[in-house]
């Protein structure tokens, strides 16, 4: 039975201001990329840069004062954050390192080309000892070998096992490629070699979908996207995860006016729900670019009910049955999602072509709304190392 009836409204609104989205800044600099990272527990990595990679742009959307140099840092100096598999490929806190030993021993035990990989694992390491970080071109070793997407080098299929396996971890990256190091040189011991907190899968997966809870904020228990990555589970095995959690308080249930199915939130985020139910006060609007692979956008079918709004990134739909485009971002202005907008940098110019916006909202926008869409092209071409801004179809 549901604990709270929530209007849309209220849904939409405690979901924004979990995820950073609504009123003032609450995540600020380095520390506040850390702290949203923390509380998210991942944010999900993807290399394609037209305006700034994945990760990048959930942070900006959502951290005053972002760049992509502190995130670089926290990843590569300071070494408390740490790229690795959480919802697919993924930047988790170094802290949670322990909780994915069951991710690093699968890749123990299976994988393409394990015997050729295993042959020279050993040898691998010893060159990286000896030489410092290595990318897949710095490794002698260039017999093809059968690999996930095709056919590759013994090099990179060996770097990249030994990276799923944990002896090695992204030391640095040039552009795309990465340069890998051995863990135990950057990583504590006391992390590195820390037991893995869940005793059994069933205590792994209920761990993981109560991290996708408070990475989303508010989810049901449907087939999503928000569950990706999670190995072993099955329909059932989720079931089996949700009734884990309502028994021993650690979720609760919420419904919401016009959706059947029960929703839920964390128990820590009880206290914020319980602010939005108690308070009809209007909270300041910004207006922000939505990453395509956002959390927030984790549950499209959720976005949909509670939004009215459809979001597909457009990115491996063939051009001729796109209905927008190649990389285009959901615009979210203060509590609703408006329209999206097409930009593209061109860092060798230092030029952001604001390609074309798409109102989802009929009419003509509110002056504010303008004003601060303008401010945000600049501060977005600012985080993209932009100097000059060329628009393409007029924008509102």
């Amino acid at each position: 039975m549901s604990r709270y009836r929530l209007t849309k409204k209220e849904a939409r609104r405690f979901l924004l201001l979990k995820q950073g989205l609504l009123g003032a800044y609450k995540y600020k600099g380095k520390e506040g990329i850390r702290e949203f990272v923390s509380r998210a527990g991942c944010i999900q990595f993807d290399p394609i840069d037209v305006c700034g990679k994945n990760a990048e742009l959930v942070l900006q959307s959502r951290v005053a004062g972002f760049t992509k140099e502190l995130l670089g840092e926290l990843l590569y100096e300071d070494r408390m954050l740490v790229d690795y598999f959480d919802k697919q490929l993924a930047i988790i806190a170094i802290e949670d390192w322990k909780y994915f030993e069951r991710t690093r021993e699968r890749f123990r035990l299976q994988g393409r080309s394990r015997d050729k990989v295993d042959s020279v694992a050993g040898e691998v390491k010893r060159f990286i000892r000896e030489n410092g970080a290595a990318c897949s071109k710095d490794v002698p070793l260039k017999e093809t070998v059968d690999w996930s997407w095709s056919p590759t080098t013994l090099s990179r299929a060996v770097l990249e096992t030994l990276y799923f396996r944990g002896d090695l971890i992204v030391h640095h990256k040039k552009g795309t490629i990465k340069y890998y190091a051995l863990a135990e040189d950057h990583i504590l011991p006391a992390i590195l070699r820390a037991e893995d907190p869940n005793e059994s899968d069933a205590d792994y997966i209920k761990w993981l979908v109560l991290r996708r809870i408070r990475s989303v904020g508010l989810l049901w228990n449907k087939p999503s996207d928000a569950w990706l990555g999670i190995e072993p589970m099955k329909a059932q095995a989720r079931k089996d995860a949700f009734a884990s959690l309502l028994q021993e308080k650690a979720i609760v249930a919420c419904s919401v006016e016009g959706i059947a199915d029960p929703l839920y939130i964390a128990l820590e985020d009880e206290p914020l729900l319980l602010a939005v139910l108690s308070s009809t006060a209007e909270h300041e609007r910004r207006v922000e670019f939505l990453a395509p692979l956002d959390n927030f956008l984790w549950d499209r079918k959720l976005i949909k009910a509670l939004f009215d709004f459809e979001y597909k990134w457009e990115i491996y739909t063939p051009v001729a049955e796109r209905k927008y485009g190649y990389y285009v971002l959901p615009v979210l202005y203060g509590e609703a999602l408006v329209g999206r907008i097409e930009l593209v940098a061109d860092k060798k110019a230092k030029l952001l072509n604001a390609v074309r916006y798409w109102p989802e909202i009929e009419g003509e926008p509110d002056e504010a709304f303008r004003r601060m869409l303008d401010e945000r092209i600049e501060r977005f071409a600012a985080f993209n190392g932009c100097t000059t801004i060329a628009y393409g179809k007029p924008l509102p």
